[in-house]
């Protein structure tokens, strides 16, 4: 269906329900599901959040500046990309983690050329590090490197959600998902699916959007195989 995506997974999801930051075991299955994919022939970018490892929230609750706290979590997000560079690589796809943070003893300099050199040589790669400045989220991230690297699609894999919902599901029993939306549909009604910024760059670069549950086995293949699991938001 799509012959290069952008996969964006929640840094939470790395965890599961276990006491670690990072569960091995949780890893190798997310592992698994992205070797579906890379065995249709599709070219993949993967943005990982860190929510597992820290979050702005927390920085704020201590007081720490914001730009500080920021940075923290870029590190964060660097650490979950080589978790699953190492969970790939063991699987025997080759991978490549990009930084937009100068990090070279562990992970090269996301180049926008080189990270498209790297797509078409069949190599997953990993954008972590943001983009390097505070105040922007992985989401802006997320959708800034699928514009960049010509991706016909963002995947956004959330942690036991299966959609866009009007009110949080897990607080509302009675919350209604949405099968389709616009991006002007998610600003408008201010649904927390991803940032105002985030949503706005789709919108103008025409950039379509799945938001689905990656906690079922086999639903990143079906997302890459255009079969109607999520919500589908169109620009």
């Amino acid at each position: 269906m799509y012959k290069r995506i952008l996969l964006k997974l929640s840094g939470e999801a790395l965890k599961a329900n276990s006491s670690a930051i990072i569960d091995p075991e949780t890893v190798k299955g997310i592992a698994a599901q992205i070797k579906q994919i890379y065995d249709l022939g599709t070219e993949i970018g993967i943005v990982v959040g860190g929510g597992n490892i820290w979050r702005g929230k927390i920085g704020e609750e201590l007081g720490m500046e914001r730009a500080q706290a920021d940075y923290m979590g870029m590190l964060a997000t660097i650490m979950n990309g080589l978790s699953i560079q190492d969970a790939l690589e063991g699987m025997g796809v080759p991978t490549r983690c990009m930084t937009a943070l100068p990090i070279d003893t562990v992970a090269e300099p996301y180049i926008r050329r080189k990270a498209i050199r790297h797509l078409e040589k069949k190599r997953v790669c990993i954008f972590a590090g943001g983009l390097g400045s505070p105040y922007f989220s992985t989401d802006t991230a997320c959708v800034l490197r699928a514009t960049e690297i010509g991706a016909e699609i963002v995947l956004m894999a959330k942690n036991g959600t299966e959609g866009i919902y009007d009110s949080d599901p897990r607080k509302n029993p009675n919350a209604r998902m949405y099968q389709e939306l616009t991006f002007n549909e998610i600003l408008e009604k201010g649904l927390a699916v991803m940032d105002s910024t985030a949503a706005s760059l789709c919108r103008d670069n025409k950039l379509p959007l799945i938001v689905f549950n990656m906690n079922k086995d086999g639903n990143i293949l079906r997302a890459v195989k255009g079969e109607n699991i999520g919500t589908k938001v169109k620009f």
